[in-house]
């Protein structure tokens, strides 16, 4: 027979169970932070980085969830060192800010590589799969996914700079040496600031032109200033772009773990990137055009000029290569054009 006193004695200890029972699930969490320099309004936070954290949360069974914090924890261009010290155990970014320290990446940002930033993206995860997972330059982090934007153009208020002479004497807001020396073989005059900034270079009168991926004219907030855009086939030149995380938290997660955030990484992260940079392009031109915007192709001789560039850069870097591990560098660019017009629809 339960007396009262037996009853409270069984609740206690049972109770005492849950206590005991449930700090050693909560251990079982591992929680880890993502450093993003992007507003929140920005297209990349509800289409790539959410549902990717969502999809490592379900991997994971909840084991691993990640905070998106709600401010950067540095600079953009400091958001691959902030990952490999561990100040965010998450970072993403763009290869081209250091673009001595990752020259192995060149080849996917030089004109004429591709304008599908799907097919692109793949295509360059598999290339570092390929050549360059060991890489030096790597150490510290574990990538999780490389991507592009699918290719930017020439974008002006008031014409297009589709010839030489259109283009010559242009000032021009560009990124990067690989921009800069294109835009000073073009007979430009390259000024470098970073894309948010165009609105007002372009409204105070310090460039004439801008370099844009098509989406980012809509969301950079320049369309109301660039009317003109004169398109490079297969692009003038692209960004590439990281998801990478510090190695020593990715070492402390289980091996289980591990296995099932590269299920949602790797490949499928980067085509998913490429994917939403290609349908945020599409439907950026649409916009546009219904707008009343003007887009045109380069002239052949524009071409030219752009296709010796391109090739006199792939032979530096080729010679080059040695130099910071990569030696058959344009064995890694044969791999990689491969597997581009494999992908490209």
């Amino acid at each position: 027979m339960f007396t009262s006193r037996t009853l409270r004695t069984l609740t206690a200890g049972l109770l005492a169970g849950v206590a005991l029972t449930v700090p050693t699930a909560q251990a079982q969490t591992t929680t880890l932070t993502l450093s993003s320099w992007v507003p929140s309004t920005h297209f990349m936070i509800p289409e790539i980085l959410e549902p990717w954290i969502e999809d490592v949360k379900n991997a994971t069974e909840g084991r691993v969830v990640i905070n998106l914090l709600p401010t950067a924890v540095g600079a953009p261009a400091q958001h691959w060192e902030l990952a490999r010290r561990g100040v965010a155990d998450i970072t993403w970014g763009n290869f081209t800010y250091e673009p001595e320290r990752f020259k192995h990446i060149w080849f996917a940002e030089l004109p004429l590589m591709g304008d599908q930033g799907e097919a692109n993206s793949v295509a360059l995860w598999r290339t570092y799969e390929q050549f360059l997972a060991g890489n030096d330059v790597f150490r510290g982090v574990v990538l999780l996914g490389a991507a592009t934007f699918g290719g930017g153009h020439f974008h002006h208020p008031s014409k297009a700079v589709d010839t030489l002479d259109a283009l010559r004497g242009q000032k021009i807001r560009m990124g990067g040496p690989i921009q800069k020396r294109l835009l000073e073989s073009l007979g430009a005059v390259p000024v470098a600031a970073p894309g948010p900034r165009a609105y007002e270079l372009l409204e105070g009168g310090a460039i004439d032109a801008s370099l844009h991926s098509i989406e980012s004219v809509i969301n950079f907030r320049v369309d109301s200033k660039l009317f003109h855009h004169t398109l490079v086939p297969e692009s003038l030149y692209d960004a590439t772009f990281f998801v990478a995380m510090n190695e020593r938290k990715w070492q402390r997660l289980s091996e289980a773990d591990r296995e099932a955030i590269m299920k949602v990484s790797g490949e499928r992260l980067s085509r998913n990137w490429g994917r939403a940079f290609d349908q945020q392009s599409v439907a950026a031109k649409q916009k546009m055009r219904n707008e009343g915007h003007v887009f045109a192709p380069v002239s052949d001789e524009v071409m030219a000029v752009i296709r010796s560039v391109r090739d006199e850069m792939l032979e530096e870097l080729a010679q080059e290569g040695p130099t910071f591990g990569v030696p058959d560098y344009a064995a890694m660019v044969t791999f990689y054009q491969e597997q581009y017009e494999a992908l490209k629809q």
